[in-house]
């Protein structure tokens, strides 16, 4: 399923200024020296985001990466909560059963975990699922090539939606790759221009 851009309600659009002001204090709060550990920004995929996050209910469980703020507060973490953890250096890994948000800052990291969370809901018959947030990086990985497999051979109730910003750090994934592969029918996929440099903010900042 190709996600591209639509037109957004009042409430969406309120969603999106949220999540875009958000980014911004954090970014400041960067560039004042206060966030003494790197950051990855998000940036030029609220409209995506927000259309995807209508379809995981608040039982879901959401595995994201490095770059997880929108993931983070589109699935109900609660921003002055988010923005502490933040502060703490805590950007690339943030984690709570509470709120059934799990993220990793290894490439690929989080797909072994999705796929465990998936596993142990099957085996307890909920009717939870699991969406699991990923680059057009990671998806290009055996670690990805490894869980679809596995998810898909047994049917677990778990979703792969992958981020495409056609980077890999700072190399095209295109090159960096040779080629990209091709994109899987049952995945969700979203292709977006990314506004923040891989981390930071452009800014060169002394800790």
């Amino acid at each position: 399923m190709i996600i591209t851009k639509k037109r957004l309600n009042r409430k969406e659009k309120a969603k999106e200024s949220f999540l875009i002001s958000f980014e911004n204090e954090i970014k400041n709060l960067y560039e004042k020296g206060k966030i003494k550990a790197p950051i990855h920004l998000s940036g030029n995929n609220e409209n995506h985001l927000i259309q995807i996050f209508k379809k995981i209910k608040k039982s879901d469980w959401v595995v994201s990466n490095w770059r997880n703020h929108y993931h983070a507060l589109l699935h109900g973490f609660p921003s002055e909560l988010l923005k502490e953890k933040i502060l703490q250096g805590k950007s690339m890994g943030i984690n709570s059963k509470k709120y059934k948000f799990y993220s990793s800052s290894i490439v690929g990291g989080g797909l072994p975990i999705a796929l465990g969370i998936s596993k142990a809901i099957e085996i307890k018959k909920s009717n939870q699922k699991v969406w699991v947030f990923l680059g057009d990086m990671t998806y290009e990985t055996g670690t990805f090539n490894d869980c679809y497999k596995y998810a898909k051979n047994f049917k677990l109730p778990i979703n792969f939606i992958v981020e495409d910003n056609n980077m890999s750090t700072n190399t095209p994934t295109d090159k960096a790759w040779g080629k990209k592969m091709k994109n899987l029918s049952d995945i969700i996929y979203y292709k977006y221009k990314r506004k923040f440099p891989h981390h930071g903010t452009g800014t060169w900042i002394l800790f």
